[in-house]
């Protein structure tokens, strides 16, 4: 994008709404903050700049993973008095500066450059804007041969100005120089005594700027304000990622999969019913993904085959063709190429090497109550069924341990480790005993 851009993120509302010690704009979409989605979305964008409006005390805005400037609006006075608290940032001499929601997650950058394409294409104010077949409560914007000329409130509308479909988003688009500067004259001549973004419209009418109107869906600037509305943009959100894997994998049941903002997979990956995605979760091609699966924070080699009911943790890392079966658990761990745990295992802290089968029941114990060790399974082991290994141990390559055993020394490459109490048969004592009783 050419020109300077600076954009303005508006995140400084206590969201009382929200009933919650998480301030609003943390709440996440998809895994992911609000006001992360609103940032990523102005980066793909192309903006020069990008600066955060706060409230005092706002220590979250530090922890972001890409910690924009951020300016204090003490005390909040409206959308205009939030936009100039970041005057200082008006120094760069930007092109055009955009101001957008931290609440508002279903943004998309394609709106956003659109805003800015006005205004870059030589017009003054860019109002982004959308259309519904319900419009209360949304402000209206009031349009003359292709110009802006009022954005009405609801309150103040009249009855043929109500009838309006096209409604104010919030999210402006602003020429630098004169434009800009008009910011400085809107009042606070009102019921609130704030200053209101909305006023420059009637300021540039006056003024004679050229002012248009950029067009965006009625989804995606739904700005959140309760956890109802959180419920209904998560719901948004996932549809747009379901569609998008549907391009190149396969959903059977694709309203009952859930991805995280990041999850990645390859071409002809296949979801069963009931899955979810955390963050963190590439799968590669080929990959099928059974019923009532949960990752996260797990990568998937292609060819491999996960669930049902499977649990992928943090650092779980499947290799090719490998086998993760019902009710297994795999946690920082690497399973190797076509490595298999098909039934009721728990792999924590392991290296599990190419080939090696490991039976129902097995279990790595790889916390002491202090600290966590690793375990270490040769490629083309046998870990027979029901066994626990004691980390830090080893189990040699095609080494084979019997079911049922506890180990808790290195087995050697080949040996078969046997480490359970020996069985003592007692002669024509069942009958008896059943007697006795």
């Amino acid at each position: 994008m050419a020109g300077k851009t600076l954009a303005i993120v508006l995140a400084a509302g206590k969201g009382t709404r929200m009933r919650s010690k998480v301030p609003k704009v943390m709440h996440k979409v998809g895994g992911l903050p609000m006001i992360e989605h609103v940032l990523g979305a102005v980066r793909m964008a192309g903006a020069s700049e990008t600066v955060l409006v706060v409230a005092p005390d706002s220590d979250w805005a530090g922890t972001l993973a890409q910690a924009p400037r951020a300016f204090v609006q003490d005390p909040p006075l409206g959308t205009a008095h939030a936009v100039l608290a970041a005057r200082e940032a008006f120094a760069s001499a930007p092109d055009a500066v955009v101001v957008l929601f931290g609440d508002s997650p279903l943004i998309t950058p394609a709106s956003i450059e659109r805003a800015l394409a006005r205004v870059r294409g030589g017009a003054d104010i860019a109002v982004l804007a959308f259309r519904t077949d319900t419009p209360t409560g949304y402000g209206r914007v009031l349009m003359a041969d292709g110009q802006v000329v009022a954005i009405r409130e609801e309150a103040d509308a009249s009855d043929a100005e109500r009838a309006v479909t096209l409604c104010n988003s919030g999210v402006m688009a602003i020429a630098g120089g004169a434009p800009l500067a008009a910011l400085d004259e809107i009042g606070n001549a009102n019921s609130k005594g704030e200053y209101y973004l909305t006023d420059l419209i009637a300021i540039g009418r006056a003024k004679g700027f050229a002012m248009v109107v950029a067009e965006a869906s009625a989804e995606e600037v739904l700005g959140v304000n309760d956890r109802a509305q959180l419920a209904q943009a998560e719901a948004v959100f996932q549809d747009r990622a379901r569609r998008a894997a549907m391009e190149h994998a396969t959903l059977e049941a694709p309203h009952t999969v859930y991805f995280s903002h990041d999850t990645v997979l390859g071409e002809d990956v296949h979801v069963e019913p009931n899955v979810v995605f955390g963050p963190g979760v590439e799968v590669a091609a080929g990959v099928r993904i059974r019923a009532f699966s949960h990752l996260e924070g797990a990568r998937v080699a292609s060819g491999a085959v996960v669930g049902p009911f499977a649990r992928l943790r943090p650092g779980a890392d499947i290799g090719p063709k490998a086998h993760v079966g019902n009710f297994v658990e795999i946690k920082n761990a690497v399973l190797g190429a076509g490595a298999k745990a098909n039934h009721l295992t728990y792999v924590g802290d392991a290296d599990v090497g190419a080939g090696a089968n490991l039976g129902a029941g097995t279990i790595t114990c790889n916390y002491d109550g202090v600290h966590k060790h690793r375990t270490t399974i040769g490629q083309g082991a046998f870990i027979g069924s029901n066994s626990a290994l004691v980390a830090p141990v080893r189990v040699g390559e095609r080494a084979y341990v019997a079911s049922g055993s506890v180990v808790t020394e290195d087995v050697p490459d080949e040996a078969l480790a046997i480490g359970r109490g020996r069985q003592v048969n007692k002669p024509a004592r069942s009958p008896s005993r059943r007697r006795d009783h």
